[in-house]
């Protein structure tokens, strides 16, 4: 199995929704001339369509890896990190040494302060490439790779209800519930009547055993953080997420202690490093790491330490055309505390057209890809090459 990288691409991703992540926007929300509004509820922008970073690693012998990170806004970010910097770092080396390599680009980088944001980007990207490669050498799915592969099936929960009224959004649930889902989650920037109502009206809907979780996107304070659950817990949250602003450790930890159920972080971390710091305050109940963002390497070293605190683990998963989606699921697979999984219905099932797998999520439950490697490949077509 002696071969190793020979050139490293960067691509774009794009496609259009019919309406904006999250749903419609709402009074005041209007995209510019880029195509980027914000959500008023968390001050967060959001593009009006579908983007991802897209890199593809070639070997000596011609194989080809596929990774893919962020590229939700300023995506010539990401690729002109991979391009000027770390695609000469990478070519000539063996993929087999993936989590090698990955620790060397981290280091480039460490002592300037780069341990976060678009570099840390453009490292999964490379990472997830990386592994990829080393499975098709090797002839064998990433899962075996990372130790062994505990299930081929990961029950997944819908994630959001784009849907104008509440009416509309129980109903919308209801309908994912009869397709045999057991959980959803609902984003409380876009729940018009408030999120205790809006978690009333799903508990009502949907009845005492569907697990309801609900995501704050960072809009509270502590205080408010921890009253807002106390008046969510006649309707038994499944868990909380993202309460309070992501850089504020000690409201995370006094959240965590005082709301009575799961608080979920992590969809934004990077690194085991980010997680460290919140499990040795006992402030995660449960963690959420972010294929996109940590890449293979770290999103296991993650797995790893969670399961070490015994703090299950619910892997997020966002817009992107399914690659590191594919890479997640690997992964999840391969970790033993992983009690289910993000469904992003609005984007895995239009995207997905656009890959060359047999990754699916039906009946409640992700199906992993069976193929050597990640189990995916792109369509050329649907890529745009970037040079810089």
């Amino acid at each position: 199995m002696s071969d190793s990288v020979d050139r490293v691409e960067c691509f774009v991703f794009e496609a259009e929704r019919d309406q904006p992540y999250l749903g419609s926007l709402r009074s005041g929300e209007g995209a510019n001339r880029n195509g980027y509004f914000v959500r008023a509820g968390n001050r967060t922008v959001y593009p009006t369509f579908d983007r991802s970073v897209v890199v593809r690693l070639t070997s000596r012998d011609g194989a080809e890896g596929w990774g893919e990170t962020y590229g939700i806004v300023a995506p010539g970010a990401v690729t002109a990190i991979i391009d000027d910097l770390l695609a000469d770092f990478v070519i000539g080396r063996d993929p087999m040494d993936a989590a090698v390599i990955h620790e060397d680009l981290y280091d480039l980088m460490r002592v300037r302060g780069y341990d976060d944001g678009f570099y840390l980007d453009a490292l999964a990207a490379i990472d997830i490439a990386l592994w990829d490669l080393a499975g098709k050498l090797s002839g064998m799915p990433v899962a075996k790779l990372l130790g062994g592969r505990r299930r081929d099936r990961i029950k997944a929960y819908v994630s959001g209800l784009p849907r104008p009224t509440l009416d509309e959004r129980v109903a919308f649930a209801q309908d994912w519930i009869g397709r045999g889902f057991d959980a959803v989650k609902f984003a409380a920037v876009v729940a018009d009547d408030g999120a205790v109502r809006e978690l009333a009206a799903l508990r009502e809907g949907l009845g005492p055993e569907v697990g309801i979780a609900v995501d704050l996107h960072w809009q509270l304070d502590a205080p408010a953080a921890v009253s807002l659950a106390s008046a969510m817990q006649p309707y038994r949250p499944w868990f909380i997420e993202a309460p309070v602003k992501p850089e504020d450790l000690d409201g995370q930890a006094w959240v965590a202690e005082r709301i009575g159920v799961p608080l979920a972080l992590g969809e934004e971390w990077r690194t085991v490093f980010q997680a460290l710091l919140r499990l040795k305050r006992n402030a995660v109940g449960i963690i959420q790491p972010e294929m996109g963002h940590t890449g293979i390497t770290q999103f296991m070293r993650i797995g790893h330490l969670a399961q070490a605190h015994h703090v299950k683990i619910i892997p997020h998963a966002t817009i992107g055309m399914g690659i590191f989606m594919a890479a997640s699921l690997q992964a999840s697979s391969a970790l033993y505390d992983v009690l289910a999984h993000e469904f992003q219905h609005s984007i895995f099932e239009k995207n997905r057209r656009f890959l060359e797998t047999d990754m699916a999520c039906e009946n409640g439950a992700y199906s992993v890809p069976q193929s050597p490697g990640l189990g995916v490949r792109p369509d050329l077509a649907a890529l745009r090459p970037v040079t810089h």
